[in-house]
Order: structure tokens, then sequence, then C-alpha cells
């Protein structure tokens, strides 16, 4: 029941968590990644639609845009959902927010604050991504694990 309510939630925030300026479409999919042993003994890598998820499964999420034809700037930004654990985006120019897209800058330098006091914040404590990219298609993935 809950690998069900997982995918559910997938579903949910890649078509709603995302919010971007007059773009002319968002396209979003999620796949994992499974790793299999080849006759020969090695491992095979390989990524699928995401259709099953158990908990410590690597997914990786697709989001697509286009930006304007008038040439102006896009910012896209969408929330990690809450039962994945943000890894890393295929970018270094993702900015990412650890307190539900209120602040925003570089993992490496983002505060949280836990039971112990302020920490900095780890990627597990990503909450939202966002990017900007100029005219054109552009296409992000980043990587996250099962909770």
């Amino acid at each position: 029941m809950r690998i069900g309510w997982i995918i559910g939630a997938l579903a949910c925030t890649a078509a709603s968590g995302l919010a971007a300026q007059d773009t002319r479409g968002i396209s979003r999919a999620v796949y994992v990644e499974r790793i299999a042993t080849a006759p020969g003994g090695e491992s095979v890598r390989t990524i699928e639609p995401a259709r099953a998820l158990r908990r410590g499964d690597t997914v990786v999420l697709v989001v697509e845009w286009r930006g304007t034809s008038r040439g102006e700037p896009v910012i896209v930004s969408s929330a990690v959902p809450r039962p994945l654990a943000f890894q890393q985006a295929s970018s270094d120019a993702v900015e990412v927010s650890v307190d539900g897209g209120r602040n925003w800058g570089r993992i490496g330098a983002m505060r949280v604050d836990d039971r112990d006091g302020r920490r900095l914040a780890s990627p597990e404590d990503v909450t939202h991504l966002r990017w900007r990219s100029a005219t054109g298609a552009t296409r992000l993935t980043y990587s996250a694990i099962v909770r």
C-alpha cells in the first residue's frame, strides 16, 4: 500500500509541483534505477519508468521545458516530493531551498536548524529546486532516494 502512495505522490508532485514564468510547455517523468547481475557476473545499470518503488530505490526525475519565444529568461521551480531524499542534480547551476522555497542558494551554502543546533544543509534537506534558463528547450534531471 505504501508503494502505491509513493508513486501517487510522485505523480501529483510532478504534475503540480512545477512553477514557471511563461513557458511553452513543461513535461516531467520519473524513472527508477535498477541494477542487475549479467550472466558474466558484472553489474548492469538500467533506468526504467517508475511503476513500483521500494524504500532505498534510486529514482531519476526528468523535467523538460521550452522557454519563451521572446528571448526572456525562464525560471522553473519544482518541489522535491516528500517521500524522496534529493541526492544531486545534473547541473551545477541549480539553486536549492531547504525551507519550502522561501530562501534559495547553493547546497554548500545553505544552513538548517535541527535538534543539535544550526548546521550546514545536506542534499537530503533540500525541499525545492530552481533553474534559470534562456530561450530554447531545456532538460534537467535530478536523482533522489526513496525514503
